[in-house]
């Protein structure tokens, strides 16, 4: 009984030590990126993923430097082989393919959500800045993916940008009512 009652308080105090390390929310929202990567309907050239929804969120609630170093873990955690991308995708060739400029515009956009909210946190700021990092995340896979189509933007930006005109709204609604809701209970994690 004494042997359980130990444990049981072990285990308690190491959960209350990784709830306030930094590490532990890092690690913790690039898993959530990953669900949000399986989340996905299959499109060409690029499928409607819940991927961005997080990316927002981690600049949020993280603030910019931990919010863009959650995204760097993602990538590389995919980029050395574990199968976290999109429809368990891995690997460089992810990196350097179609949908490699919106999966490399992670970390930028987070920060830049981070930032943003760093500078002022009101629900101007707060919609500004999920909109800014939803559209340099669309608008630089966009570019990207324009290597695919032999440097037509046009095309490009048709495929890869405004075929997610009004998924990239739902998804940023959500984001805001998602950061409006948890925010309540806790503004920005450590």
């Amino acid at each position: 009984m004494e042997n359980e009652k130990a444990v049981k308080n072990s285990l308690l105090t190491l959960w209350t030590k990784a709830r306030t390390s930094e590490l532990f929310w890092i690690t913790f929202f690039t898993f959530l990126t990953f669900l949000g990567a399986q989340a996905a309907i299959p499109v060409q050239p690029v499928p409607f993923t819940l991927q961005t929804l997080v990316v927002l969120l981690a600049g949020a609630f993280l603030g910019s430097k931990n919010g863009a170093y959650s995204m760097g873990l993602y990538l590389v955690l995919g980029t050395i082989g574990l199968p976290i991308f999109a429809n368990f995708g891995f690997g460089f060739a992810k990196i350097f393919g179609p949908t490699g400029g919106y999966l490399l515009s992670f970390p930028f956009a987070a920060y830049l959500v981070g930032y943003i909210l760093e500078k002022r946190r009101n629900k101007v700021t707060i919609a500004i800045s999920f909109f800014a990092g939803n559209l340099m995340i669309i608008l630089t896979g966009a570019l990207f993916l324009s290597l695919f189509f032999n440097g037509d933007f046009q095309a490009a930006f048709y495929s890869g940008a405004a075929i997610f005109s009004i998924w990239g709204l739902v998804k940023v609604s959500l984001a805001i009512a998602a950061y409006y809701t948890i925010s309540k209970k806790v503004s920005k994690l450590p």
